[in-house]
């Protein structure tokens, strides 16, 4: 009872030590702007929008080699090397082991060495001026190495997902016209399969020099050269060429979204666009510098890691490279009783996806949950007073009392993550609320939700370090203007009222050119007002608080992104499913907080009856057949078979349905005269059924 008799007496001994939320702070300010009318806010902090936070840089590649000089001695990127490679069997299946090392660090020096040589070697390897390179890897050193070496020639980088389909991955190579491919072993051997396809590629680097023993590649390379990443160092180190440098308005990515509605778009990002977002998150986390230490494992293929490592490099920072399967010490891939990722660096920083952070609390509350008793007592009484104190209406759990619920209780939580987290960026998809408060209490940390876009360059909205309010997206960045517009079909006008509600628009530096080889779609989405000021139509719709923070409500289209970042095109997956015999209509419904999605399916009264009565199933009604467990089987599997001919991908598909027996008729109001659903109707109609879905 001892521990439990000293957490029960804290709350009256310790009563001077107070936090006073920030709660009147004006975060965001009105601003006169151009362009369509709306309701518009800037950062508090300037008047005028930043450019750029470092006197003299322009440009990425000037920032990077400023930081390389002014920090030639300190650790810029450290990897892990593979110590063992172990196969396990579980339930008949294998799974390869890690057994990983302590980080082995580069310092600024040596990889601006390493980034002259890379550009040099890539003339020596025939690259021609105007030609673009693409980047098909997963997230790590020699992919930071070969961006920079691009850079430092004005070469325009094409951004590719590693995880990207055959045919998307085809025509992302193709529409650029890339002539140089840096990609890994895994990558290469992807390549091979579709070398029929692919129409400009000249030249393969490849990261990983395991190729050169595998035969089959090396003898079928007749339509490309391949070079190691090691040998085009080692060209550009023996035969030196002078850097081609960038300007500000030239383009230094080519980024490929994921997709939402067939293939993917291109979004043309210049030099300045990714300055401008990394110079405004440098106003929102103070006291930032050479002695913090960054987690990279996400995709750099995405602008949220590709802007937050120039970011990281560009303050002086180290740069930890991990990967979400060896993040920590229960990865799936660590070897057990082996070290994760975030246990050996001990990083003060990481970008996370809510997906990470859902698995960190999910995994924390078993624990406890599984220890019960006085630890799960103690526990819960340490986050109860977190809390109190984080909401305002508690004195007192601050101070010297959180420095003993840290050491009592929270301290085996920070050591998920290394134990010196201090800031976590959290992007690419909603985070709900609670897991937001749970990773701050456990973590001691704040975490910064931002909004932002491939075509804002990440650059939005952020949430300020002392921001401690949860379901919100923080205040305009000050890159950023946020406007609000009008959105009458969907009832959100910015004249509502306690909080003006629109569209979100955004304008700024940050903002990109448009889409690569598709003006109709850039002249679509993007405009420039008349004062030059260029403006991108995100098709979210949000609304203010009165401190200028903005929160997201809804979205104008019915293209749903997941928690794990993939896009979902309601209508494309409905026109694949309804070709089910058993399907007379269908309604796919998804959440950002979720990575799956659920659907409301309206059977086919003949066909499902037809197929009960070969079967031999008895029941009362049509609706108590819609109810029975083998039915829901049968229309599930033959969804399943519907999804496979039309090649979704596996977020696509329902992962529950709903069987409902009444039709849906223009009568009902649950469509339209033209028979299109009237999706708010059906969800407002079917709510408790969609929620039942998700908490089942």
């Amino acid at each position: 009872m001892g521990l439990l008799y000293v957490g029960l007496i804290i709350p009256i001994v310790f009563t001077i030590f107070v936090r006073r939320t920030k709660k009147d702070k004006k975060r965001g300010l009105p601003v006169d702007v151009g362009g369509e009318p709306g309701y518009a806010l800037r950062s508090y902090q300037f008047a005028s929008l930043v450019e750029t936070a470092w006197e003299g840089v322009t440009t990425l590649t000037e920032l990077f080699e400023q930081s390389c000089k002014k920090n030639s001695d300190k650790r810029l990127l450290g990897t892990r090397k593979i110590i063992a490679r172990e196969m396990e069997t579980s339930n008949g299946k294998s799974f390869e082991k890690l057994h990983l090392g302590d980080y082995e660090w580069l310092t600024y020096g040596q990889v601006f060495e390493s980034v002259c040589n890379f550009a040099s070697g890539l003339v020596q390897i025939g690259h021609q001026k105007g030609e673009r390179v693409a980047i098909f890897a997963d997230t790590r050193e020699e992919w930071f190495i070969a961006l920079q070496g691009c850079f430092r020639r004005n070469v325009t980088v094409v951004t590719i997902y590693a995880s990207l389909g055959e045919e998307a991955l085809c025509y992302s190579f193709n529409e650029t016209e890339v002539t140089t491919v840096i990609c890994g072993y895994k990558e290469l051997k992807k390549l091979a399969n579709v070398s029929g396809q692919i129409d400009t590629v000249k030249h393969i680097i490849c990261m990983d020099d395991e190729f050169q023993s595998d035969t089959s590649l090396v003898s079928g390379s007749g339509k490309w050269t391949i070079t190691s990443f090691s040998d085009v160092e080692k060209l550009g180190r023996e035969n030196p060429v002078d850097p081609d440098l960038p300007l500000s308005a030239d383009v230094a990515v080519v980024m490929y979204t994921s997709g939402s509605t067939g293939m993917p778009k291109g979004v043309m990002m210049t030099h300045g666009n990714v300055l401008a977002t990394a110079s405004a998150v440098m106003t929102n986390i103070p006291g930032l510098g050479n002695k913090d230490v960054y987690l990279a494992y996400l995709p750099l293929a995405h602008i949220l890691e590709l802007a937050a490592e120039n970011f990281i490099a560009g303050i002086g920072s180290s740069i930890g490279y991990g990967s979400p399967l060896t993040l920590t010490d229960t990865s799936n891939k660590i070897k057990r009783g082996t070290s994760g990722d975030a246990t050996v660096l001990g990083p003060t920083l990481m970008a996370a996806v809510p997906a990470i952070l859902d698995r960190v609390r999910d995994g924390v509350r078993k624990k406890v949950d599984a220890k019960g008793g006085l630890s799960k007592k103690l526990f819960d009484l340490a986050y109860a007073r977190r809390l109190s104190a984080i909401n305002g209406s508690l004195f007192g759990a601050w101070g010297l009392e959180r420095l003993l619920w840290d050491l009592l209780v929270f301290r085996k939580v920070r050591a998920i993550l290394g134990g010196r987290i201090r800031f976590i960026l959290s992007g690419g998809a909603p985070l709900s609320g609670d897991t937001q408060r749970f990773i701050n209490i456990c973590l001691g940390a704040p975490i910064g939700q931002g909004y932002g876009l491939t075509e804002t360059c990440a650059g939005g909205t952020f949430s300020e370090y002392d921001d401690t309010s949860v379901g919100r997206v923080g205040a305009p960045l000050a890159c950023s203007i946020i406007k609000l517009v009008d959105w009458p079909e969907g009832g959100y006008l910015i004249s509502d009222s306690p909080k003006p509600r629109g569209e979100i628009v955004i304008g700024g530096p940050n903002v990109t050119l448009g889409y690569f080889k598709n003006e109709e779609k850039t002249n679509e989405v993007y405009k420039v007002d008349e004062r030059g000021m260029r403006w991108f139509y995100t098709g979210d719709v949000g609304q203010f608080h009165a401190d200028g923070c903005l929160e997201i409500i809804d979205r104008k289209k019915d293209i749903v992104k997941l928690q794990h970042g993939e896009y979902v095109s309601l209508g494309k997956v409905e026109a694949a499913l309804i070709v089910s015999p058993y399907v007379d209509n269908i309604m796919l419904h998804a959440e950002s907080l979720y990575n799956y999605c659920v659907a409301l399916v309206v059977a086919s009264q003949a066909s499902l009856e037809a197929w009960a009565s070969s079967q031999g199933i008895v029941y009362s009604d049509f609706s108590d057949l819609c109810e029975k467990e083998e039915t829901l089987k049968e229309v599930s599997s033959s969804l399943l078979k519907a999804a496979k001919t039309a090649r979704l991908e596996r977020f696509e598909i329902p992962t529950k349905i709903k069987l409902l027996s009444e039709p849906w008729t223009p009568e009902s109001g649950l469509v339209t005269a033209a028979l299109k659903l009237k999706r708010e109707v059906i969800r407002k109609t079917f709510s408790d059924d969609l929620a039942k879905l998700y908490s089942s």
